[in-house]
């Protein structure tokens, strides 16, 4: 054999190797997927961030202009397209939690999902309620705390 055939034969095999791999590799390719340069593929969908809003991570630092935790909670759902909830029923309860003052340990808080930086910002006496239809979120004191306070609290 001559050398000429020896290197067609090569080169052959080796378009032959490189078109059997770019067939597989478009087979995986689809509408959930997207190419986005030569060694990148990104999956089509939304994080899961985008998914639960609520659930995103995040790393909250408040101005010095935010003095109580109903300040804080407004600016930390600022972006995240939530909003307090305001009805009849958690006014009682609204009265209680959102004048209080921010506390400087929570001035900065994270990186934590929004979730637990809310919650972190109402304290253990109260759970977070969840709206997702509305995307309304509203507080509630937990079981142990529901009672009436005591005449010396006030």
């Amino acid at each position: 054999m001559s050398l000429n055939t020896l290197l067609l034969q090569e080169s052959r095999a080796a378009l032959t190797g490189l078109a059997a791999l770019l067939l597989l590799h478009g087979s995986y390719a689809s509408a959930q997927t997207l190419v986005v340069d030569r060694y990148t593929v990104l999956a089509a969908t939304p994080t899961a961030a985008e998914q639960d809003l609520l659930g995103g991570i995040d790393r909250i630092t408040f101005p010095m202009d935010v003095v109580t935790v109903g300040d804080a909670l407004a600016a930390a759902l600022e972006s995240s397209g939530y909003r307090l909830a305001v009805s009849a029923k958690s006014d009682a309860s609204r009265e209680i939690l959102m004048p209080l003052p921010l506390p400087n340990a929570h001035r900065t808080l994270g990186p934590m999902p929004l979730r637990l930086a809310l919650q972190t910002l109402a304290g253990p006496a109260w759970r977070l309620l969840e709206d997702p239809l509305h995307r309304l979120v509203a507080f509630e004191r937990c079981p142990a705390f529901a009672e009436e306070l005591p005449s010396w609290s006030m």
